[in-house]
């Protein structure tokens, strides 16, 4: 037997949670064509030769929550996920470029193009321009909701329903994996429960899954988890929560509640699972201050600018119990103070961007504002959203949510060239497989080196039924990361995030190196990826 690449001497860990052995990986086209013990694969028969010794071989990591969308359309190389080891990223949080119509009224990114008037329109177009790594994606939820009701907050009518239900079918057949909305955004957070399980139901009979960013990580965390536990319920359609946590001091005690609560779920038969990234930090837009009325019909910076409603907008924000959902501050810090943890990063005027990276609370009191005005002048001298890091998280409730079985990897993030991107950013876009190796692996020893692999792996791979892949097995597909495991550890931090992490040596997506000796090799070789259950 020849092959084109043999990888000899490694310790494989396949992704599994098996625990690791040692052998030789030969790869062949783009699949592995033999995986044997060390030295049976003849090295005369192998085109290319790499000797792995004191290295480890898994299977390539999928990130389920990628939001490389855009910046794959610009530049299909990924550079800062392909060297975490990433060689599939799935896409598709609140919005999708496609399907385009309905009441949609233009598109969200100028790049967009109209004619996707489809999913599967847009879809196909990464593979045809140029991909690294391979692309998936879930229907955007705010897609679906804006194509039938615009950007208007009231219930959605039993026809707008409908036509929900019928465009979420369509992106099912063209190989959606499922739908994702994001309930703190709007439009999405206009949608009631009976709008998103009719959403589900149609999702479960093609086969997907429910992927949701929850109606509140803070103060109503626990209530909107029960929510999602009975929709799945309601629509026998599997459920998945994306970046889970406990934002908010107050609300740290609830994660291990919500652990138990999905635990006692899954021992009753509710299909759920979580994704995580492994940081202690959100990141998210600036205009998530701000109450989610105020963005109805498409209206948020007009609001902002009426003196009258800026008053109301004000008052809310300032109240103790209004609009913390999902960045409530510490007991202790209630109101103006909860602005401690808030650090804009995103800005593009000028004039602004000497607040990078500063606390709000800081911002307001050298404005001579409070923190809710602060911020309301701030977007609208902006018009737009403002990435911003929010420091809400505990560092235990991380290491604890990467304990759980039923727990993924993910980023939450774009991929990422640093020479051509150079505003701040969240350091998961840069940092978080080879943190969760380096950190919580290799020096904190909260989790195996098998079972980190899984979670980054197969985990993902079973959730989104993907053929061939999520596992270093004979026949499957040739998505290969290489790493020192005495090494590999993130690099990128949240005041200097633009930076590669390290101990990432080889990549293979579909048989095909994308990074050789640490170096990316600028080769295309990702594939587009659809659902298989399509009926």
């Amino acid at each position: 037997m020849n092959c084109d690449n043999l990888i000899i001497n490694a310790r494989i860990v396949d992704g599994s949670g098996s625990p690791y052995r040692y052998g030789d990986v030969a790869v062949t086209g783009d699949a592995i064509s033999a995986i044997t013990p060390p030295g049976l694969f003849p090295i005369e028969n192998a085109a290319n030769v790499i000797d792995a010794a004191g290295k480890v071989i898994a299977p390539g990591f999928i990130d389920i929550q990628s939001h490389s969308l855009m910046p794959y359309l610009k530049d299909g190389r990924g550079l800062s996920k392909i060297l975490q080891g990433v060689t599939t990223e799935i896409l598709g949080e609140l919005w999708t470029p496609a399907p385009y119509g309905g009441r949609i009224s233009q598109p969200p990114r100028p790049e967009a193009a109209r004619d996707w008037k489809r999913f599967g329109d847009w879809i196909s177009v990464y593979e045809e321009r140029g991909v690294a790594a391979n692309i998936g994606s879930f229907l955007g939820g705010g897609t679906v909701r804006e194509w039938a009701c615009g950007l208007d907050a009231a219930p959605a009518t039993s026809e707008q329903i409908a036509e929900m239900e019928r465009v979420t079918s369509e992106a099912m057949e063209d190989g959606a994996f499922g739908i994702a909305p994001a309930l703190i955004y709007p439009p999405d957070c206009y949608s009631t429960d009976e709008q998103l399980t009719a959403c589900a139901r149609v999702v479960a009979r093609h086969g997907g899954i429910y992927i949701v960013h929850l109606r509140s990580e803070g103060d109503a965390f626990l209530e909107a988890l029960e929510a999602t536990i009975q929709l799945s319920i309601d629509s026998d359609c599997p459920a998945e929560i994306y970046h889970f946590k406990a934002s908010g001091r107050r609300n740290w005690q609830k994660f291990s509640q919500a652990i138990e609560r999905i635990d006692r779920a899954r021992s009753a038969g509710v299909d759920i699972t979580a994704n995580m990234y492994p940081y202690s930090a959100s990141g998210t837009g600036l205009s998530v201050l701000i109450p989610a009325w105020v963005s109805e019909g498409g209206k948020l910076y007009e609001n902002l600018a009426d003196s009258v409603m800026r008053e109301r907008i004000r008052e809310e924000m300032l109240s103790p119990t209004a609009n913390s959902g999902d960045f409530s501050g510490d007991d202790e810090y209630p109101g103006y103070n909860r602005s401690e943890h808030v650090i804009p990063l995103g800005f593009q005027q000028p004039e602004n961007k000497i607040y990078t990276g500063r606390r709000l609370s800081e911002i307001a009191s050298e404005r001579g504002k409070d923190w809710a005005i602060t911020t309301i002048e701030l977007l609208l001298s902006e018009k737009q959203q403002i990435s911003t890091l929010f420091f809400s998280m505990s560092e235990e409730n991380v290491r604890l949510g990467l304990q759980q079985p039923w727990m993924k990897v993910s980023t939450d993030a774009a991929g990422l060239d640093p020479i051509t991107h150079r505003t701040p950013s969240h350091p998961r876009g840069y940092g978080t497989y080879p943190r969760v190796l380096g950190k919580y692996v290799r020096e904190e020893k909260a989790l195996t080196l098998e079972e980190a692999v899984r979670k980054m792996t197969s985990a993902a791979a079973n959730r989104l039924n993907l053929k061939r892949r999520g596992l270093l097995q004979e026949g499957f597909f040739a998505d290969i990361v290489i790493f020192d495991p005495l090494v590999v550890a993130d690099r990128a931090t949240f005041t200097d995030p633009h930076h590669f992490s390290v101990g990432i040596e080889q990549v293979f997506i579909n048989g095909e190196l994308v990074v050789k000796d640490t170096q990316p090799t600028n080769a295309l070789p990702g594939r587009t990826l659809r659902s298989v259950h399509i009926r």
